[in-house]
């Protein structure tokens, strides 16, 4: 049914949850599993030396360090896994790399922090749009 699944994580419970879920149906069907991190340039802007710059180094650490945590439980789960970081719009990043992996499945988790009104995340609302 799925032969390459993306999901979407920012380190949060909800987005977890997300990953979890894709590494079971990657098991179930034998998928590969691509899991990214974004580090949201939307939100802190590219830095020019600044402490924005240290901001952005620790989150990109930060997500470094939840893929391997990742790659490891999918490891255990024999699940063929790939993980990417990258800085940009979440949106747009997700959007192109689903598109660039031809990806039959794109997950993310819901933080229930948009003012929307929209019963998704914002992110995951731009996704889908």
């Amino acid at each position: 049914m799925y032969d390459v699944i993306l999901a979407a994580t920012d380190g949060s419970a909800p987005a977890n949850r997300g990953v979890e879920h894709a590494l079971s149906l990657g098991s179930r069907y034998d998928a590969v599993v691509h899991v990214i991190s974004v580090v949201d340039t939307g939100r802190y802007g590219e830095p020019a030396l600044s402490s924005t710059e240290l901001v952005l180094e620790e989150l990109e650490h930060r997500a470094h360090e939840q893929l391997a945590e990742i790659a490891e439980q999918a490891d255990t789960m024999d699940v063929e896994i790939v993980t990417k970081t990258c800085h940009g719009e979440p949106h747009d990043e997700i959007v192109a790399y689903a598109d660039e992996i031809d990806a039959d499945l794109t997950l993310l988790g819901k933080h229930g922090q948009s003012q929307t009104g929209h019963h998704i995340g914002s992110v995951a609302n731009r996704v889908v749009d």
